[in-house]
């Protein structure tokens, strides 16, 4: 007569006060998450700005009246739109803008197509360096506040452009939350 082996069984018998501890856990673990996926769509909510709008980047344009109302953030973009045969956009300093000056240029773009992430609070000064177009007034200056509370919609303008990937983080959480949700 042969034998078969047989992997044991164990059965564990939990109580009452280990289960609702381990239920616990799991859904402290899923909060965990889930406040983390919403820190990171926050941080994914970034706006870009066209500065001048639909004209774009081009001489006869108010920059001032264009940022009034306006509230930029860290992580937002300026996107300049410009012919790349009549303008540039220079990033200056504070006296470079004030002066119409790009001796002390920070960078310099002529590709007609130029975006530039706001990536810290402080003040950026931009210039177009072609001779006469930055003293007739093409220029654009943005200040990014300190840290603070974070304006409503309504304020901030510019197009909200959300990550690619923060919408596939949210379905993966969301697909996971429901998988756990239904095993327990």
């Amino acid at each position: 007569m042969q034998h078969s082996k047989s992997t044991p069984r164990v059965a564990v018998s939990l109580g009452g006060s280990e289960t609702r501890i381990i239920m616990a856990a799991n859904k402290l673990s899923l909060v965990a998450v889930l406040v983390v996926v919403a820190s990171y769509a926050a941080l994914s909510s970034a706006r870009t700005f066209t500065v001048g709008d639909d004209q774009g980047w081009m001489s006869g344009i108010d920059y001032t009246d264009w940022t009034t109302g306006k509230t930029f953030a860290v992580g937002d973009k300026l996107r300049f739109s410009y012919g790349s045969q009549y303008h540039t956009v220079t990033e200056v300093s504070k006296s470079g803008y004030y002066t119409c000056s790009a001796n002390d240029a920070l960078s310099d773009d002529t590709s007609g197509w130029t975006v530039v992430t706001l990536t810290a609070p402080g003040t950026r000064y931009f210039i177009c360096n072609i001779p006469g177009l930055c003293s007739s007034g093409m220029k654009l200056s943005v200040t990014v506040p300190e840290s603070g509370p974070v304006p409503s919609e309504a304020t901030r303008g510019g197009t909200l452009v959300p990550a690619m990937g923060s919408v596939v983080v949210v379905v993966a959480v969301a697909t996971g939350a429901l998988i756990k949700l239904a095993l327990f």
